[in-house]
């Protein structure tokens, strides 16, 4: 079932969650450098997450804390909040640049998503803020 799209400037988001509180345990995870796309998927729980920003991936690989620096609660703790304020700037495009915050980005605390989905999204929030000069919170954001 698809529960929304997520379109900011150059970027795109795509959730489509089953719905259900299953832990997501495989995911397939494309990077296509040619195109600077970061793709996961998992077709059997029928989600995908696909950001593309010109020059995400290049600082993915060449700036970003590697995987394993933090641990998954912390990343999860931490979209969960960026989340909050995103979706809450979507709506009010009349203070924040609806160019950025199009639409509503629908990710579920409850479910569990693993490490590599919650480690590309926070470090897109990183990349966002430190790229357009936004603070999505109190949180320091150096790479």
């Amino acid at each position: 079932m698809k529960n929304g799209w997520i379109v900011v400037g150059f970027i795109v988001l795509f959730w489509a969650c089953s719905g259900t509180k299953k832990t997501i345990a495989t995911s397939r995870l494309t990077a296509e450098s040619k195109q600077d796309t970061v793709r996961i998927a998992n077709d059997s729980l029928a989600y995908e997450v696909v950001i593309i920003e010109p020059g995400f991936n290049s600082w993915l690989n060449g700036t970003a804390r590697g995987r394993g620096y933090y641990s998954e609660q912390f990343l999860e703790n931490r979209n969960r909040i960026w989340v909050q304020e995103w979706n809450r700037r979507v709506l009010q495009p009349q203070q924040f640049n609806p160019n950025w915050y199009e639409m509503q980005i629908n990710y579920d605390p409850t479910l569990h998503y693993g490490y590599e989905v919650n480690y590309l999204i926070y470090n897109y929030f990183i990349y966002f803020q430190l790229h357009y000069k936004e603070r999505l919170g109190f949180f320091d954001v150096r790479p």
